[in-house]
């Protein structure tokens, strides 16, 4: 998103980031049919800490991986970077309970998915 009447990206959409690294992860990654699949991942929760500003136009690179796996849900970590930064301007966490698409009662995390998750384990 372009910037606020601050000079900068505002906060909300730092989430907004962390939906779509994830989300995109688990499409190209772990074949989540965002769509028709049986099986859908809601966010139970998720913070974020701010260390410095991001303002377009600069590119914002993602980093994520995988703090807690656990039968129907996993916690994520992510750091997001302004460009090639060294340092983080803000980092959070995120979690995903999987729900049946038709019930949203908990059920396990898919083989693919779980697959994919995996593999971003620390």
């Amino acid at each position: 998103m372009d910037n606020d009447v601050y000079g900068h990206v505002n906060n909300v959409q730092y989430y907004s980031y962390f939906d779509t690294v994830i989300n995109e992860y688990l499409i190209r990654e772990g074949g989540l049919d965002i769509h028709a699949g049986p099986a859908i991942g809601l966010c139970a929760e998720s913070r974020c800490e701010y260390h410095a500003a991001l303002a377009f136009p600069s590119v914002v690179q993602a980093g994520l991986r995988v703090l807690k796996l656990g039968r129907s849900s996993v916690t994520y970590e992510i750091g997001l970077f302004d460009g090639d930064a060294a340092e983080a301007a803000a980092t959070g966490t995120f979690v995903h309970v999987f729900v049946d698409r038709a019930t949203r009662r908990p059920v396990a995390i898919p083989d693919p998915l779980r697959a994919a998750l995996r593999r971003l384990e620390t």
